[in-house]
């Protein structure tokens, strides 16, 4: 137990240890002996005091960050300390001095590992193979060329035979109309015009046929290929779920009431994500079971490089992820008192009069307050908004509705409409790009270059909502211009122009190091949390929906 226990010193005070363990989901702070511990290990990261043979910088490639955790325990002798783990595997290694060991059960997967997995590799090796062979690209090329050249001898054919057909048209009226033409010379001429027309028809078709021919030589053989591809690959995946359901049998998972399930128990189906019970969290408290120790806060945070995709900021504090560990933990805490989780929710906001920037009766600008969301919660926890305010404001208006929205922790000018006719005109105008929107923030970092583009396309974090991260596959676009306007104590400030208007769009640009590298100040979700998140729609101008007079506005930032 010594390996991994780390006493504290000196020892928490009776009163400061918690009464109940924190929810392992919350989205609040960890608790402060959690805290103590993850500094503690955060000081020995920093130093590059990982593990023999581990330097630091293995952190800090493309690949490299890593999620960490720790959990305060307090052993049979009533002593208080910490345990560490790390997520997964840490520069390739399941073990690492000083850190808690997976919970697999080592002389099973270590039976199943190296063979399955050179199945597997093999498996690929020969489906990858197929691919790129001569026989399956060179039929895939002549099939798409084949394809490609009718289609474009097709639009030639086409084009030719519209050049035709308004010549004869043209020719029709002037027969029609000529009165030097007898009856039975113009009946012969128009027949003409006729066969050549049915003439067309017949080039195409011949045209199509062809090709209908040169397909049917072809088309088998592609098929018969493309069958072959797709069965490598279904016995590919049905080996490697064969293969991660006996590796997933190798979990045997322990809770606080003393009893053990097999992983695949707990999820539905039988059939967990891959990579669960291998994050920190499940580690630790299996650890910290099997050692006979009393399991009494965690705290899970990132360090290193960020992950591809963004979403994770060297140094802070994660909720456990609901995808993976929703259905383990639970059960793992089963036996323990647990702490009701304390979801985010927005401060209570005095009720007092928005700022009004510009009204007529048509629409208003507002220059919203961080804190205060734009519309109510979906859930309905919180229903005071700008959307609900402005509707006591003007309580004679049909509908008063915004025309876009800012976030929560986000503050500046907000453009509402009073009536349906003049919101869809003011959200015309947004979809077409015709409001330019300027935005001040102050970042955590030194930018690099003093103005450019960001465009890299974003979605929502199916598994961990609301955060946003960057998929160059399934994302949407996403395009924000920059300018530096301050350098000062290592933080930047910079004018943000947003040409689109994705979710958090400018707090992932900032964050990620395909944009600024170097999150907004005070960014709870992609940063560090603080005071408040130091972004702020500063200025707006559009040509007014109605009247069509320019509307030039501006409002500087509070911070």
């Amino acid at each position: 137990m010594e390996t991994w226990f780390t006493p504290f010193e000196p020892q928490p005070l009776t009163e400061h240890l918690p009464g109940s363990f924190p929810h392992p989901f919350d989205e609040g702070a960890p608790h402060a002996l959690a805290r103590r511990a993850a500094e503690l290990l955060q000081a020995a990261l920093r130093a590059g005091d990982i593990a023999p043979g581990l330097p630091a910088s293995c952190l800090d490639s493309a690949e490299g960050g890593k999620m960490f955790g720790v959990l305060v325990a307090q052993a049979p002798d009533g002593r208080v300390g910490f345990l560490r783990a790390f997520s997964g595997m840490l520069a390739g290694r399941w073990d690492v001095s000083g850190f808690v060991p997976p919970l697999f059960q080592r002389d099973a997967r270590e039976q199943l590992e190296p063979a399955g997995e050179a199945q597997v590799k093999g498996l690929w090796a020969r489906e990858e193979a197929f691919r790129s062979s001569e026989e399956l690209v060179s039929t895939r090329v002549a099939h798409d060329a084949l394809t490609a050249n009718h289609a474009a001898a097709r639009a030639r054919m086409r084009a030719d035979h519209e050049a035709r057909r308004k010549q004869r048209h043209a020719r029709r009226a002037e027969l029609t109309a000529s009165a030097a033409l007898d009856a039975e010379s113009r009946r012969t001429a128009l027949h003409a015009l006729d066969q050549e027309s049915r003439g067309d028809k017949a080039e195409l078709r011949r045209l199509e046929a062809a090709h209908d021919e040169a397909l049917r030589l072809l088309t088998p053989q592609r098929t018969r290929l493309e069958r072959r591809l797709r069965a490598m690959e279904r016995l590919r995946l049905f080996v490697c779920r064969a293969l991660m359901k006996r590796l997933h049998d190798t979990y045997v998972v322990p809770n606080a009431r003393g009893e053990r399930q097999p992983l695949r128990r707990l999820y539905p189906g039988g059939e967990p994500p891959s990579g669960a019970a291998d994050c920190a969290g499940p580690k630790l408290l299996a650890h910290a079971l099997d050692q006979g120790l009393r399991p009494l806060a965690l705290a899970e945070f990132w360090w290193g490089a960020p992950p591809p995709a963004g979403g994770r900021a060297s140094g802070a504090y994660y909720p456990a992820c609901k995808d993976k560990c929703g259905p383990l933990l639970p059960f793992m805490l089963e036996g323990l008192p647990v702490s009701a989780p304390r979801p985010f929710t927005p401060r209570a906001m005095a009720s007092r009069e928005l700022d009004i920037l510009f009204e007529d009766e048509w629409f208003v600008v507002v220059d919203k307050p961080e804190g205060l969301l734009s519309v109510p919660a979906k859930d309905t926890s919180v229903e005071d908004s700008v959307q609900a305010r402005l509707r006591t404001r003007y309580p004679d208006a049909p509908e008063v509705l915004l025309a876009h929205r800012l976030d929560l922790d986000t503050s500046g000018l907000l453009v509402a409409a009073k009536d349906l006719r003049t919101y869809a005109a003011l959200q015309r105008l947004f979809a077409q790009r015709q409001v330019h929107k300027r935005y001040v923030a102050w970042v955590d970092g030194e930018v690099a270059g003093e103005r450019g583009t960001i465009d890299f396309p974003m979605r929502v974090d199916l598994d961990d909502r609301p955060r946003q991260i960057h998929d160059p596959v399934h994302g949407k676009p996403a395009v924000t211009e920059w300018r530096v306007l301050e350098r000062r104590d290592g933080r930047t400030k910079v004018a943000l122009f947003p040409l689109t208007g994705r979710t958090h769009q400018l707090r992932v640009h900032a964050a990620h190091p395909l944009g600024l590298g170097a999150p907004i100040v005070g960014d709870r979700l992609y940063g560090h949390p603080g005071t408040r998140l130091h972004l702020h729609a500063e200025a707006l101008a559009f040509r007014h929906p109605v009247t069509g007079q320019p509307i030039a506005l501006e409002r500087p930032a509070p911070f």
